[in-house]
């Protein structure tokens, strides 16, 4: 092996490289012509290339006339970021021929061009080093193949809100039989207390009755009320859950993709302002006495960013500032004589339609006033008291009703539900999603999906889209005759002692001790899965041994990568 990780002088390892000009995005800051030349240079590369766009169609294209024409066995794409791309030019790879596993690329342009911008002659030199250790690496890469698995073609939905509903209904339109789980005796999540749906003002019923129709109709729809789930065994396409109804008997179940929508709660504000659920209340609370032909509040106060925003909870519940201004309105309408006053910290109407809805309440004529936190409204016994920061005035603002905007909470078995899923929550207990851009109704255990309030507070349609784009996402796995991973992959090699070091360390409970007999003697290694299994290499990093390895990143191939670096 020569210095920089190549295998010199090899006449089997032909390696084609290809710097991408990402429009501006690379070549705005590098040189590609020169990085191109420079891997034109490097051991055991027998063609370069660059391109304007090499993930176009002629890019494409490109690597795949070299691959036959110049007879390449490993591939380098010098681009973005192999996290959006790599399965591409796999792809490409395959096609023409190659293993996919024979390809490698250098991320210059995330990794280099977009974080140096003002750096550029360092930033050459980095991007000069990246596709370096690429090279090296790829001289070193081993074909592949794909680990193959069979499926159940059974979802389950957990929840059976609007976001749950939704995913069930779309789920059996395509001809996937569903198995729709709801601890509640009756479907419809949060939407059964609300009155109507903002800013179309939609009645809630309407909408929730028409859907709980579609899905309790479907034939390939089966629906277990006052039930929870117990535990959740398997892997991706043949997942084990386990469920309780409310006689405490308990029940198997198989299915082949999760979609979980547990909703949130209402936060109750206990001691906050005054609340007593009779004169001061919850915007809730609020939608079911709005259901009451006979509500008839003259002198309504709106508190908003109630139990939201503090240390207990940092966060903006984001549809609170919708809901207090549409009821706002709706109050207006019945009785258009109503004073209604909005004590806010900051609007928080996103979109075009409900901005128009704000604009529309303040021509109706209620009234918006900023409170400042550190001098929050004091709810007395006839009156608010409100400090005016701008004029520093404190002015007194007569109710016959106060209502509290409060932020939608994370059920309270969410952990639980977190740790029978081997699925992350974030520090208010709502559900973490793979990637809030990537993957954003994905988690990252393979097979399970998210939507809804589960995932963070959300308005009905949101809920809805969110509903619609789990089942999906749930169908690209379950329309498959079988399912097909990366091979890349943790194995176990011969020095694994047992020591099982690696095991706690798993972030996604790939690996297990076993027993096994040996010269008649009875001794432990462990085993990976490799379906659970990401290929992350924390076992790897663990081991101290050697006994536990990734295909892909090898001891030499990492070793190689390091031995070009150190050549600059």
């Amino acid at each position: 092996m020569s210095g920089n990780g190549g295998i010199k002088g090899s006449t089997k390892v032909r390696i084609g490289v290809f710097v991408c000009h990402c429009g501006s995005n690379i070549a705005g800051y590098l040189d590609c012509k020169a990085l191109t030349e420079y891997a034109a240079t490097l051991p055991n590369v027998v063609y370069a290339k660059n391109n304007l766009y090499t993930c176009s169609e002629s890019g494409i294209a490109e690597i795949q006339t070299a691959i036959k024409d110049h007879k390449l066995t490993r591939v380098v794409v010098s681009s973005c970021s192999p996290r959006t791309h790599m399965p591409l030019f796999k792809s490409a790879c395959e096609e023409a021929g190659l293993n996919q596993y024979l390809c490698e690329m250098a991320n210059i342009r995330d990794q280099c061009s977009w974080v140096h911008m003002q750096e550029r002659e360092q930033a050459q030199v980095k991007a000069m080093d990246l596709i370096r250790m690429a090279v090296a690496k790829a001289a070193l890469l081993e074909p592949q193949k794909d680990i193959e698995s069979s499926l159940v073609r059974r979802a389950m939905v957990l929840g059976g809100g609007i976001a749950g509903l939704s995913a069930a209904s779309a789920l059996a339109d395509i001809g996937v039989e569903v198995l729709l789980v709801e601890r509640q005796a009756e479907l419809g999540g949060l939407l059964k207390g609300l009155h109507r749906i903002g800013p179309s003002s939609e009645r809630a019923s309407a909408i929730l009755g028409e859907i709980v129709k579609q899905v309790q109709s479907a034939p390939n729809v089966k629906v277990l009320t006052e039930t929870e789930l117990t535990g959740v065994g398997g892997v991706v396409g043949k997942y084990e859950i386990s469920l309780k109804d409310k006689s405490g008997a308990e029940a198997k179940e198989t299915v082949g993709a999760i979609v979980v929508a547990t909703g949130a709660v209402p936060f109750k504000p206990e001691g906050l302002f005054g609340y007593d659920g009779k004169k001061v209340i919850t915007q809730y609370e609020l939608e079911g006495m709005l259901e009451d032909e006979t509500f008839n509040a003259q002198k309504v106060v709106m508190i908003q960013c109630v139990g939201s925003r503090c240390p207990e909870r940092s966060y903006c519940s984001r549809i609170c500032c919708l809901t207090a201004v549409k009821n706002s309105i709706y109050i207006k309408s019945r009785n258009p004589d109503a004073q209604v006053n909005i004590l806010y910290r900051d609007i928080q109407m996103y979109g075009t339609e409900n901005e128009k809805l704000l604009w529309d309440s303040r021509g109706q004529g209620i009234r918006y006033d900023i409170y400042d936190v550190a001098k929050p409204p004091v709810v007395k016994d006839k009156v608010v008291e409100l400090y005016q920061p701008l004029t520093g005035e404190t002015i007194e603002i007569p109710y016959d009703l106060v209502v509290l905007s409060t932020p939608l909470v994370a059920p309270a078995d969410s952990p639980a539900v977190a740790n029978f899923m081997r699925i992350p929550v974030d520090a208010n207990n709502f559900f973490l999603e793979a990637h809030a851009k990537l993957r954003p109704l994905d988690f990252a255990t393979d097979g399970i999906y998210l939507a809804g309030t589960a995932r963070y507070p959300a308005t009905v349609p949101e809920a809805q889209a969110q509903g619609l784009g789990a089942a999906s996402r749930a169908n690209t796995i379950l329309s498959k005759d079988k399912l097909v991973f990366s091979a890349l992959v943790s194995y176990v090699t011969d020095r694994c002692d047992g020591c099982a070091l690696c095991l706690d360390a798993c972030p996604y409970f790939a690996i297990s001790l076993e027993e096994y007999e040996e010269d008649g003697r009875l001794k432990k290694r462990v085993k990976t899965d490799s379906i659970l299994c990401k290929g992350c290499g924390v076992c790897a990093a663990t081991c101290p041994k050697g006994g536990i390895r990734v295909h892909g990143f090898t001891s030499d191939q990492i070793k190689a990568q390091i031995d070009a670096l150190l050549l600059s």
